[in-house]
């Protein structure tokens, strides 16, 4: 009996058409005292990954956290051959930690998380699916979140205002949870600045993007870590990083005081001219204009100063970051 000997050729094309690669996703999470929530952040963010059915590793950066973070995320690491930990010298700051995290990265796409749990990883679902659909970042947009009245208005204030005076369209309520594709991160990973703010980085490389509205909860353990004049000093990096609006306000400022100096001028000789006993004379006019002309220097000096600090701190060309030790680096595929 003669039995028909297949094509080699065509077994060959419908193995490889069977096989269906898997996608690989890379989560960065910046812990800073969340040694509390880094088994819930583990256990929540393995779920969804196996719900989504992706290839997954999950990075802890660990930025010289003052808990037992470390000692938290070695036993992860040992039972767990999906988690990665990152530990830092000291506290970079959490714009060095997803730098850092970042860089080992080896996902097709990156989520970069919170790790005191205000991100929920639930929310990577909806990021997913975005980034089927073509996105090539997709970010969280802070809907909702639990915070006093006038927190919200401060958060809400900030970024309008910084959307005004920045030179890239930066989108509303939106901070660095986000699922962004191999090839942004390629493209931020190779911007050389060292003041780095990422939501700013994201939205002026550009690419296909969208958000997805989240509500964000308060801290699951713990008090915040961002106070009133940390929050000040974020806002301050943000707009000198991303905006030339205060040397614009300086052009403006001294257009306006010359002005009102023309306009002093010409009431001080009409005075004179018409009422020449009612016009005001004497020292304390002379102090009050000189506090104010002052005033007006100092201010402008203070902006000046702002963006030379951040040009020096450029030119040294430090590391953003210095790595200690990694912990079951992972393998590029």
């Amino acid at each position: 009996m003669n039995i028909p000997i297949p094509n080699p050729l065509s077994i060959s094309i419908s193995f490889s058409t069977g096989i269906k690669t898997k996608k690989k996703l890379s989560a960065v999470i910046a812990c800073y005292r969340d040694a509390q929530a880094v088994p819930f952040m583990h256990e929540r963010l393995t779920a969804v990954f196996k719900k989504i059915e992706v290839d997954y590793e999950i990075i802890f950066v660990n930025d010289c956290s003052p808990d037992n973070a470390l000692e938290v995320l070695r036993e992860l690491a040992q039972n767990d051959y999906h988690v990665t930990v990152i530990n830092h010298t000291r506290n970079f700051g959490s714009q060095s930690a997803f730098t850092s995290g970042m860089i080992v990265a080896t996902g097709d796409a990156v989520i970069l998380l919170d790790g005191d749990l205000q991100d929920p990883p639930e929310v990577i679902e909806s990021f997913f699916q975005k980034w089927q659909e073509g996105y090539d970042v997709v970010y969280g947009i802070r809907e909702k979140r639990e915070a006093t009245s006038f927190m919200q208005f401060a958060y809400k204030a900030f970024y309008r205002i910084f959307r005004a005076a920045s030179y890239v369209p930066v989108p509303l309520d939106a901070g660095e949870f986000s699922l962004i594709d191999r090839k942004v991160v390629n493209a931020i990973n190779s911007l050389p600045e060292n003041n780095r703010m990422l939501r700013g980085l994201r939205a002026w490389v550009g690419f296909r993007q969208c958000g997805v509205p989240y509500f964000r909860p308060e801290r699951m353990f713990g008090k915040t870590t961002n106070s009133m004049i940390a929050n000040l000093g974020w806002a301050r990096k943000a707009i000198f990083s991303f905006s030339f609006v205060p040397l614009d306000f300086i052009s403006w400022l001294a257009f306006l005081t010359v002005g009102l100096s023309f306009i002093g001028i010409i009431f001080q000789i009409t005075s004179r001219l018409l009422f020449p006993g009612g016009t005001p004379t004497g020292f304390t006019t002379l102090i009050v204009l000189i506090l104010f002309m002052g005033g007006i220097q100092l201010l402008c000096f203070s902006i000046i100063g702002s963006y030379l600090a951040h040009i020096y701190d450029e030119v040294k060309h430090r590391p953003p970051f210095i790595v200690e030790s990694i912990i079951n680096p992972p393998k590029k595929s």
